[in-house]
Parts: C-alpha cells; sequence; structure tokens
C-alpha cells in the first residue's frame, strides 16, 4: 500500500528532519559482524536450505463463491459465502479461524485502542457495528450442513470443529456465512464510501470473512488487523454483487456476464479496445452523467470469477467513466506470451489528459515491464479506481485518489498495481513482515520510473525512495543513524507510523539495491530474484527462505549483510587514513591506507585521482575486514596522484564522509 499524500510528506517529514547523525562506533568487532548466523526458521522438508519450497511444502487452499447486496439507501452491505477449504496440511484441524476486518471498526476494537495518530486516528473518532453474523454452518463434505459452534474475537472469528467434522489431511469442508455489515464513511480508508461530484462511489474491500492462512511456521496465523494488511490463502472465487441498474461494477479478475450487465456499444468498444495499445473509451461523460441522471428502475447483478488468487475487491459508481486498452505480457517461467486488459474508472472531476485520462497508460506500462523483468502478469484484467480509498492495492484492481494526477498519479498506479507481484503472486504474511511486499515493492517501482517514457517521470529515487531529496545512501544514513529507529525485522504493528515508510519502504527497498549494485551485481541479483519469485509464486514464502534463495542462487555468504541491515541497524563508516608514494616516488605507486570505524559491512570503491589521466579504481571486498580494522592497498600508478576517494559516487551508506578523501600532498 502506498500512503496518502498527505501523510506520505508528513511521515517523511517526521523521520528525516528530526533525525541527527550519531557518532559511528568507537571500535569494529570483526567477530560480531562475521559470527555464524542462525535463521529465524529452520531448514526441514517443507523449507529447503536453497530458499525454495521444501520436497514435502504444502499450503491448505480456500475457494469462495460470494453474493453481495448493496444497499446504498442505508450503506449495507449483505452477503452469503460458501467457503470450500481444503486441508492439505499434515494435521488434523479442530477448528477453522477466519478473519473478520470489519470489525476494525467497533469502538471495543483492538484497533481503537492502538489507534492514537497518523492514519490509524480516524479508528478512534469514527466507529460501525463491523459484522452481523446472522449464520454461521460448516458442512464436511457428503454430510448435512449444521450450525457451528463459534466465538468471535476482536477481528477473528473462532469456528470450534466437533469430533465429527475435525478435518484431517486431505479432508474438504464447506463454511457457509449470511452476514451484514455497514459500509464505513471516508473514515474507512482501504474500504468506504463517498461522495464525488455527480454521486456516490463505493469502494469495497475486505468484504466477507476470509480464511486465516494455516502454514508450516505458526500453525493458525491469526494476528488481528490492526491496519497493517494481510495474509490469506489461495483459491478459485466466484462472486456476484447486486447494485442499482444504473452503477457499473469494477471487480478483481473476469466480467462473466457482461452481456446481461453492458449496453451493446459498450460490448463493442471492449472488444476494440483488447485489440489496441491506445485507450479506448468504453463509457463516456455523457453516458455516465445520462446514468447518473436516471432514477434506478431496480437492480442488477454483476458475476466475476477469478483464479488462483488470494482475495477479490470492487468498487461500483453510477459515476464512474470507463476506457481500457490491450496489455501484452511476454512469455516467461514457463508461461506463454498473451493479452490482458487494462482498465481505469474514474468520476468526471478526474477526467482529463493532465490526469486519470492517462491511468490505463500507466497501468498498461507497468504490467508490461513488471512481466517482462521479473513474472508474467498472471490475471486477464489490471483494473485502477480513482474514490476514496486511495493507495491501496488488491488483486488486480487499486484503489488510488480522485485528486491523482500527473507524476503523482504514475508513480501511485505504477506502485499500487506492483503489489500484484509483492504479495500477491509472492504471498507474504504482510501482518508479520510489511517490509517484504513494501519495499520489494518500491525496489521495482525504481525501473519502472527509469523506463517509462525514457524516465520522464523518474527518478523516483528523488522522491518516495529518498524522501529528502538526495542520494539514497545518503539519506538512509539518517534512519541507521537514529537509536529509536526499529529494525527491518520488526512486527510491522509495532513499527510507529514516523519510522513506517523509512524503515519498511525506504531501507527494505535500499537493502535490494545495494545487494543487486554493489554485492552480487546484477547479472547474479537477476537470476536469484527471479528464481525466488517463480519457486514461490503463489506460495507463502518467509524472511529466512529469501535470504537463503539470495545466497544460494547469487554464490554468497551474505549473513554479515543480512545481520547489518535487518537484524540491526548497525553503521557504516569506511575512512582513508593515509596516501603515500612508495620510497616517496610517484614512479613507484602509492600505498593508501583505510580504515573501518563502523559495524556495517558493505563493498565499497576506492577512487585514485591522478594527475592528468584517468581515475583509477580499486575495489574493497567485505574480506578485508574479516580479520582486520585497517588495510594498506598498493595502487600501480607512475604518476602523481591529486587525491583518493571512498565511494566517490556515494553509492553506500557511510556515516561520516568527512574523512572519506585523503588529499595527497604533492
Amino acid at each position: 500500500m502506498n500512503p496518502s499524500r498527505a501523510a506520505f510528506l508528513l511521515a517523511s517529514a517526521l523521520t528525516f528532519t528530526s533525525i541527527g547523525l550519531a557518532q559511528s562506533p568507537a571500535s569494529y568487532d570483526p567477530l560480531k559482524t562475521f559470527a555464524p548466523l542462525t535463521l529465524p526458521d529452520p531448514v526441514n522438508s517443507y523449507r529447503s536450505s536453497n530458499g525454495a519450497p521444501g520436497p514435502q511444502y504444502w499450503q491448505n487452499r480456500a475457494d469462495y463463491e460470494l453474493h453481495a447486496t448493496i444497499d446504498t439507501a442505508n450503506k449495507v452491505l449483505t452477503g452469503t459465502e460458501v467457503i470450500t477449504y481444503t486441508n492439505n496440511s499434515p494435521d488434523t484441524l479442530t477448528s477453522l479461524w477466519l478473519n473478520l476486518e470489519q470489525n476494525t471498526y467497533r469502538q471495543n476494537s483492538r484497533a481503537a485502542a492502538f489507534a492514537s495518530s497518523g492514519r490509524h486516528a480516524r479508528k478512534s473518532t469514527e466507529f460501525t457495528e463491523g459484522y452481523t453474523l446472522d449464520s454461521v454452518e460448516v458442512q464436511p463434505l457428503g454430510k448435512a450442513a449444521v450450525k457451528a459452534q463459534t466465538v468471535v474475537s476482536d477481528t477473528r472469528l473462532q469456528i470450534q470443529l466437533s469430533e465429527a467434522s475435525a478435518l484431517p489431511h486431505g479432508a474438504k469442508i464447506r463454511v457457509l456465512i449470511h452476514y451484514s455489515y455497514p459500509i464505513p464513511g471516508l473514515f474507512g480508508g482501504r474500504t468506504s464510501w463517498g461522495m464525488a461530484k455527480q454521486g456516490e462511489i463505493y469502494d469495497l474491500a475486505q468484504w466477507y470473512p476470509r480464511l486465516c492462512v494455516y502454514d508450516d511456521l505458526h500453525g493458525w496465523d491469526t494476528q488481528p488487523y490492526l491496519d497493517n494488511e494481510f495474509y490469506l490463502e489461495y483459491g478459485n472465487f466466484d462472486y456476484f454483487v447486486t447494485v442499482p441498474t444504473n452503477m457499473i461494477v469494477a471487480g478483481s479478475g473476469e466480467l462473466v456476464n457482461a452481456t446481461e450487465v453492458l449496453s451493446k456499444p459498450e460490448l463493442a468498444r471492449i472488444a476494440e479496445a483488447r485489440k489496441s495499445d491506445k485507450t479506448v473509451m468504453i463509457r463516456t461523460a455523457e453516458d455516465a452523467a445520462a446514468a447518473v441522471a436516471a432514477k434506478p428502475s431496480g437492480t442488477k447483478t454483476w458475476h466475476f470469477a477469478m483464479e488462483n488468487t488470494r482475495d477479490v475487491s470492487f468498487s461500483a459508481s453510477a459515476t464512474f467513466l470507463w476506457d481500457a486498452a490491450r496489455m501484452n505480457i511476454a512469455a516467461g517461467a514457463g508461461h506463454p506470451a498473451h493479452a490482458a486488459l487494462a482498465q481505469s474508472v474514474y468520476p468526471v472531476e478526474s477526467a482529463g489528459d493532465a490526469a486519470w485520462g492517462r491511468s490505463t497508460e500507466y497501468l498498461k506500462d507497468s504490467v508490461e515491464h513488471f512481466s517482462a523483468r521479473w513474472y508474467p502478469y498472471p490475471y486477464p484484467n489490471a483494473i485502477n479506481v480513482a474514490g476514496f480509498s486511495s493507495g491501496m492495492e488488491y488483486p488486480a484492481i487499486l484503489f488510488d485518489g480522485i485528486d491523482d494526477k500527473g507524476k503523482e498519479l504514475f508513480w501511485i498506479t505504477a506502485h499500487e498495481i506492483g503489489h500484484t507481484w509483492f504479495p500477491m503472486i509472492m504471498g507474504f504474511n504482510e501482518r508479520r513482515n510489511a517490509w517484504m511486499d513494501e519495499g520489494f515493492n518500491t525496489f521495482i517501482d525504481t525501473f519502472e520510473s527509469d523506463e517509462f517514457e525514457g524516465g520522464i517521470d523518474g527518478p523516483k529515487r528523488d522522491s518516495e525512495y529518498a524522501p529528502g531529496g538526495g542520494a539514497p545512501a545518503d539519506e538512509i544514513v539518517k534512519v541507521l543513524a537514529n537509536p529509536a529507529a526499529p529494525i527491518i525485522l520488526t512486527r510491522a504493528d509495532a513499527i510507529q507510523e514516523k519510522y513506517r515508510h523509512s524503515v519498511t519502504y525506504f531501507k527494505s527497498a535500499f537493502g535490494l539495491t545495494l545487494l543487486r549494485e554493489d554485492i552480487l551485481g546484477p547479472e547474479r541479483f537477476d537470476f536469484a530474484f527471479r528464481r525466488f519469485i517463480r519457486d514461490w509464486a503463489f506460495k507463502h514464502p518467509s524472511p529466512s527462505d529469501f535470504f537463503r534463495a539470495m545466497e544460494s542462487e547469487g554464490g554468497e555468504d551474505l549473513s554479515y549483510f543480512w545481520r547489518g541491515w535487518y537484524f540491526n541497524n548497525w553503521q557504516l563508516d569506511l575512512a582513508v587514513t593515509d596516501a603515500q608514494y612508495v620510497d616517496g616516488d610517484p614512479a613507484k605507486g602509492l600505498r593508501v591506507t583505510v580504515a573501518n570505524h563502523g559495524q556495517l559491512l558493505l563493498p565499497a570503491t576506492l577512487r585514485i585521482e591522478r594527475e592528468g589521466g584517468q581515475p583509477i579504481d580499486v575495489k574493497i571486498p567485505v574480506e578485508t575486514w574479516m580479520q582486520n580494522t585497517t588495510h594498506t592497498f598498493l595502487v600501480d600508478t607512475t604518476t602523481r596522484v591529486t587525491a583518493v576517494t571512498l565511494d566517490p559516487e556515494h553509492k553506500i551508506p557511510d556515516s561520516d564522509r568527512s574523512n572519506n578523501t585523503f588529499a595527497v600532498p604533492r
């Protein structure tokens, strides 16, 4: 998820303007940096030593049939669902746990007690009653449905299974739920309804009870919903949304009954868009105005289907304009080349080439580039929605802001659709490890900013990626130097809002940049990273799996980097302490002494500036510091040297650059 613009700017300002540079550690201890590292999750038959799923890896499955009706007069969603749950674990399950995220809006919720400032504050001032569960039944396959024994605990529902309905390995069970809830207004954040210029927009997410994940790491993972997103099982979805006749619905997946809910002109325009690389209008401003003016004569039901996804969401409004274009998805990871449809829906006030008129173009370009570089886009559609739940991602659908435009709209579109790869394809546990989806996604954003129209809207590193506006390496120093800043491997909910962006997004993303550009190099990094994505597509990787995959396929023992960057906020401080000609003669070469004062280590470049000649770059590998705190390099140069500089391009986060340059006396 991308924070709203105001929240983002505030978070950045709080993080970066209030942090002073602390002193580097007084001494460097090689045995501390290079000590053996035990990763949190052990290697076993489920998770292999090379970071890939093990030979007995398993995960459970949840398939959904959903029916929802929006009561626009009373702002209530009423729904029924049938979940078919498959237990692929080796365990017999005696209970099922489901997420009830709408309960986060209750006045007595844990989220209300958690909320105090920033993006959470709305939950301490405005409330709803959350879910009303009219009935919950369970039905082991081949048996009759019976009333379930249930316990509601904040944003979780436990179904306690009887001995007769306990779920052994390989068994399936159906869960049948009838429910309703009041749709929150703008305070809902990630799900809401609000009034646009010509009418209401409904952004519906977390709109049905959803199975928690039962995995090999935690059993049932039942962390309450405190605003740090989701961890869900994969399955197929068949869902139906009933709305007033003048509304259109934009939803995750494929519209199954287009001929029943769309006009003949709209169907013809969609057919045209499927063949067009240019944006085609499907529902014009005139069409939307006519729909708003028409009094609904009843309701109609929109039917969607989506395969191999962990969730679905939708938006509904009579005010929407609608456009689309073809996306050309490159072959890769065993998938053939194919086409998909980029779409955007937005109210009339968002229209125009300076704003949402280019949304589909941004969406198409981002999906095509991410697919070619990392992993093919797997879904038939990608939809960008201009509404009131701005800056949030769901499978194949994005909720962005009505007022977004220009470079800002490009960035947020690229970022939110980038979440298709992290965590929609790679099912990260966002409630524990938000740094994986946000940081990985921020990292791949930078390539799209560099590539779109030759970098016209880049580099992103000068904006969200480096909030202070300087080089990312110099900006991240401020985070590393702050003793109050949390480490990356902190539970997501425990990271204070003022550090959320700088650690969860920025430090995590820049760690991947360091790994790619300075430690492994692009060829080794890209191979390993793509392999990691391919191995864990539609599965649940952990941080330990990532660390092992990059070491195994990258060909390096990276424990020093994991320990310094992810397990700690250690600082880097390399220094040039001396530079002298051999025997005082420039023709015999130069001896340069460098020292390490910080506990964090990274490969570095030592640049020798020569009079009247090209500079010489000397690589300083991390092994330089495995036993020593200082080292002297002999540089083969036969001419006078003016200066010696460590990290001349500011690629690594050196905490004290005052000792990075040594002027060589004549």
